[in-house]
């Protein structure tokens, strides 16, 4: 219901360290209604122009705080809230090439009264400059 939302459009760029580009970043919803705390989602596979990120790549900001997946698993204090934007930052050195990709995003969450793990998906053309 709410997967459109899941990759935003205000937020598209390379990331650099000393210097050297070092992966690019986007911002990205949770599509559930009512907030998760962080530890509830499961996974967040990343697909730029059909090339597939490993997890341990992807990292998300929430509040100022940096996590890899496996870090969300172990954290209990910090929440995703509804509508709210995280960024994604997803380690490929030399980054991407200017012009448009198609930017895919498919998250795994773990809602309590739901036997199965929700699964979100959206794809969205963003524009590098």
């Amino acid at each position: 219901m709410f997967d459109k939302y899941i990759v935003c459009e205000d937020l598209f760029r390379n990331v650099s360290d000393g210097g050297k580009v070092t992966g690019f970043q986007f911002n990205a919803r949770l599509p559930y209604y009512r907030g998760l705390g962080i530890s509830m989602v499961e996974d967040l596979k990343v697909t730029v122009d059909s090339e597939a990120f490993p997890r341990e790549a992807i990292r998300v900001t929430l509040h100022g705080n940096t996590y890899t997946l496996d870090q969300m698993e172990k954290e209990y204090d910090d929440r995703w809230e509804f509508g709210e934007e995280g960024t994604v930052t997803v380690e490929k050195p030399g980054g991407l090439a200017s012009g448009e990709h198609r930017v895919e995003v498919a998250d795994f969450l773990r809602i309590s009264y739901l036997p199965w793990i929700l699964t979100g998906r959206d794809s969205k053309v963003l524009t590098l400059a």
